[in-house]
């Protein structure tokens, strides 16, 4: 039963990302043809056709490597604009371009690339196409058919998470309200860095149990002293002001007042807070010497529901912190290569691959104790969080991805508008061919950091259970 109920969350996922991926390139497809574009091919997937139709001129169809997919929109690239190009003079378009085919004793890698680029590009264009190449679009349109993909993911994103947000609720774990009710009390001092693990022998002995603090404990006064002397009383009313109180104690004596069964105890036990690393600030990346105790309190499980704007709130969040991680996903992934090779550990917000989504989405419906409900809010949030990425990460203004196509037709927009101001001619249409080198290379450092992630997510995967 566990078997196929893993089967099954792998199956949810890949079904709900090559739907995905089929609505993303709908949202290509759909403008380009409004704006009378030709669109001669419609794939999820790369790799060789495992099926296909014609539907007009449009062939759809599936291809055997479910990783991404594709339109073809004819006319990406303008011809070739002169010699420099590596190719001879064949005559004008209706425009007045020069036309130019590629010469064979064209010299030059990526001169070599780009003609033959353009070459192949040219090789889709038939007699009465002339008025449909995607190049000769406005730049509005191009814009539009560009974002209209990653668009879709984003969009994707928000109504699963109105789902989620609606229905099941965002979830949070908080301590119970007024003075803290201990709920664990740590025998030793384990290091954040090994925080998970078991006390050893040479672990220095915690705090709280010099104190002679039990779960079950409630707090009701701090004393801080010096020299034996009392220096501060604190009156705790609440968690978050007993946890302060402890982190900026650092290394000083402190005396807790606690009650227990109904008699209060503690007023002659003291004992010096340990001085530890521990996580601060929101993300918990940065590590900061604080005062440590060693105590956990009860807590409580909070449910917020929201609509539309509390699902905008929380999506511009995960916004900023998505671009954060698109900012350094190049450190990361070497990471994760350190990882595979045995150098240090994977850490557990590492990211993953749709490999490694699939594994979560396995282990998160083969488990035991979550009820259905929260493992259908976990496959849910792993859906939209994976449409989140996708989205934000085609647009990154650098080709191949979409960004890099509306970055072009902008700064098309731009340099023509300043003509017009400048009373100067109309520069025309960007040549995105010449970009092709940067496209290139952009697109080898995705595939490595895409195959570093599987292959990381069969050696060293994550786990939701550690």
């Amino acid at each position: 039963m566990t078997a196929l109920l893993y089967l099954l969350g792998v199956l949810v996922f890949a079904f709900a990302l090559a739907a995905s991926i089929g609505l993303h390139e709908l949202g290509h497809m759909i403008p380009a043809k409004r704006f009378g574009g030709k669109v001669t091919q419609y794939f999820i997937g790369f790799g060789p056709t495992v099926w296909s139709t014609q539907r007009g001129e449009t062939e759809y169809g599936l291809k055997a490597i479910p990783l991404g997919g594709y339109v073809k929109i004819v006319g990406m690239l303008p011809p070739g604009a002169g010699p420099a190009d590596g190719a001879e003079h064949v005559g004008y378009d209706e425009d007045g371009n020069e036309v130019h085919k590629v010469r064979k004793s064209n010299t030059g890698l990526f001169t070599q690339l780009i003609s033959d680029a353009r070459a192949a590009e040219w090789e889709l264009v038939q007699p009465g196409d002339e008025d449909r190449l995607f190049y000769k679009m406005s730049w509005w349109k191009k814009v539009v058919v560009m974002a209209g993909g990653p668009s879709v993911n984003i969009a994707i994103a928000f109504f699963c998470f109105l789902a989620l947000f609606g229905l099941y609720g965002e979830r949070t774990v908080e301590a119970d309200e007024g003075r803290p009710v201990l709920a664990s009390v740590s025998e030793c001092v384990i290091p954040y860095s090994d925080e998970g693990r078991e006390c050893r022998a040479d672990d220095p002995a915690s705090p709280a149990s010099e104190l002679g603090l039990q779960p079950g404990d409630e707090v009701v006064e701090l004393q801080t002293l010096a020299d034996g002397a009392v220096t501060g009383r604190y009156e705790i009313t609440g968690w978050e002001q007993f946890r302060t109180l402890i982190r900026d104690n650092e290394s000083g004596q402190i005396r807790i007042v606690y009650e227990r069964d109904g008699a209060l105890l503690g007023q002659d036990r003291t004992t010096n807070t340990t001085v530890e690393a521990r996580p601060t600030g929101d993300t918990g990346e940065e590590l900061v010497e604080v005062g440590f105790l060693g105590v956990s309190p009860t807590t409580q499980e909070i449910v917020t529901r929201g609509g539309p704007l509390f699902t905008l709130e929380r999506m511009g969040e995960m916004t900023v912190r998505t671009v954060e991680a698109l900012a350094t996903l190049p450190v990361k992934v070497w990471d994760v290569a350190k990882a595979i090779v045995g150098v240090q550990e994977r850490a557990a917000d590492s990211p993953v691959s749709i490999v490694g989504g699939g594994r979560l989405a396995g282990e998160a419906t083969a488990a035991t104790e979550p009820s259905v409900a929260d493992k259908a809010a976990f496959l849910v949030s792993l859906i939209a969080g994976f449409n989140l990425f996708i989205g934000l990460f085609n647009f990154v203004p650098l080709l191949p991805l979409d960004g890099g196509h509306i970055a072009s037709a902008l700064w098309e927009a731009l340099r023509r508008g300043f003509a017009r101001l400048r009373g100067r001619p109309d520069p025309g249409h960007v040549d995105a061919a010449k970009l092709l080198p940067v496209a290139y290379v952009a697109a080898a450092g995705i595939l490595v950091m895409g195959v570093v992630l599987i292959v990381a997510d069969f050696v060293v995967p994550i786990s939701l259970y550690g």
